[in-house]
């Protein structure tokens, strides 16, 4: 059985549907009840209480750790759940960190995962890190005013990232999961272009068919709309690399065509398979 956590979000749904599809028996993990693949068992949890994901650990012999959001500032307790893990009989986990462990490492959440990947390394587990940048799911954070009135509202809109399909990131994780020669990776993840928020909108209006007008917005506007849905350290780390991205998240990266033997998605395919959330 392979345990997948954050099984109901944008990496969760198409790793846990890829793994059910592999013929795998898989839980799925989530903070709420929602609609699994057929075959698939779910489990309500909440990884801010590691011990509640102890009865999905029982008989597992791989796990998928993703962290929300929430989770990710110092201090919260998911490190707890690795030992925890390896007690239970788990061989392999896989973990969904983060591209600004290695290019941002002095964040304050950057110490925290951090110290999380060094928690899966040193665990006698085998395991695999998967490190995306910028996910193009985070353009869903415009979908209500779209909606309501055909405005993307951001930062930064000329300033582009290499921004990774989470089809991709799911696929990656999979291949890990599933493969012994991925043992010991560490994947970054990007997509194939640097592409900025004023084209990620663009891209977007083709898919609707429909013209959308952009608002730039400033950093503290950007801020207090993401300290909603996260720490404010992430909000803070994230913009830090939005708004000047290093050479190295500038760098689009050769992992998904090294595991998966083909090219990165681009953001264009990513919403035109999304359009229905802006319509």
């Amino acid at each position: 059985m392979i345990v997948v956590t954050g099984a109901t979000g944008n990496v969760g749904r198409p790793l846990t549907r890829a793994l059910a599809e592999a013929g795998e028996e898989v839980l799925a993990v989530s903070r709420h009840a929602a609609p699994v693949p057929d075959g698939v068992r779910h489990l309500v949890a909440d990884l801010a209480e590691p011990a509640a994901l102890e009865p999905a650990l029982v008989g597992a012999k791989a796990l998928f750790l993703l962290l929300s959001g929430d989770l990710h500032g110092p201090g919260t307790g998911p490190a707890e759940i690795i030992p925890r893990a390896a007690a239970a009989g788990v061989r392999r986990v896989v973990l969904l960190s983060t591209q600004g462990v290695a290019t941002r490492p002095y964040g304050a959440t950057r110490i925290a995962m951090r110290a999380l990947e060094e928690a899966v390394q040193e665990s006698g587990m085998e395991w695999s890190i998967v490190r995306p940048g910028g996910f193009a799911s985070n353009a869903l954070w415009w979908a209500h005013s779209v909606r309501a009135q055909r405005v993307v509202a951001a930062p930064f809109a000329d300033v582009g990232v290499p921004v990774v399909d989470p089809w991709d990131i799911a696929e990656v994780a999979a291949a890990c999961l599933l493969e012994d020669r991925h043992l010991g990776g560490v994947y970054e993840l990007t997509g194939p272009e640097v592409i900025t928020p004023r084209r990620q909108a663009q891209a977007i209006a083709t898919a609707l068919g429909s013209p959308l007008r952009f608002h730039d917005l400033t950093r503290d506007e950007a801020k207090a709309a993401m300290v909603r849905n996260m720490p404010a350290e992430l909000a803070d780390d994230t913009l830090d690399i939005l708004g000047a991205p290093s050479d190295a998240e500038l760098r689009i990266s050769p992992a998904v065509r090294q595991v998966l033997n083909r090219p990165a998605r681009p953001f264009a395919d990513w919403a035109s398979r999304n359009v229905a959330a802006f319509r």
